[in-house]
């Protein structure tokens, strides 16, 4: 089990920046992928991002993104302190969330919760227009 503890979270005007983290402790080394997903109110939890750390695998470094975003955010991780970011820049209103960091095992359906075992408790992001 891997336990994930986020912060960075709160309120921004549209057009600024947050960087959110996520700590991770446990048997990470069960769990090379990490992502973000968020959730808005009365909807779905939806995937934002994710980042693979595996080096004996071909998906090595790769990272997906949420189409939405991918030109706004950035995930990266350090293995060193095991901890997963996701640079936002460019907020809108609608990335208006909370945001919940999540780790699984492997690259198949990588954009469905599903794919993630352990989550985090979440972190709230509110941007104002």
């Amino acid at each position: 089990q891997v336990q994930l503890v986020e912060s960075g979270g709160g309120l921004v005007q549209a057009g600024g920046s947050l960087r959110l983290s996520c700590a991770a402790s446990g048997r990470t080394f069960s769990s090379p992928i990490m992502g973000w997903f968020r959730q808005a109110p009365g909807k779905e939890r939806e995937f934002v991002a994710a980042i693979n750390w595996n080096p004996g695998s071909t998906w090595h470094e790769s990272t997906w993104y949420l189409n939405s975003v991918e030109d706004r955010f950035t995930i990266s991780r350090d293995n060193a302190k095991n901890t997963v970011y996701l640079q936002m820049n460019g907020l809108k209103p609608e990335d208006t969330a909370v945001y919940y960091c999540a780790a699984g095992r492997g690259v198949v359906g990588i954009r469905s919760p599903t794919a993630f075992g352990s989550w985090g408790q979440g972190t709230q992001v509110a941007v104002s227009s």
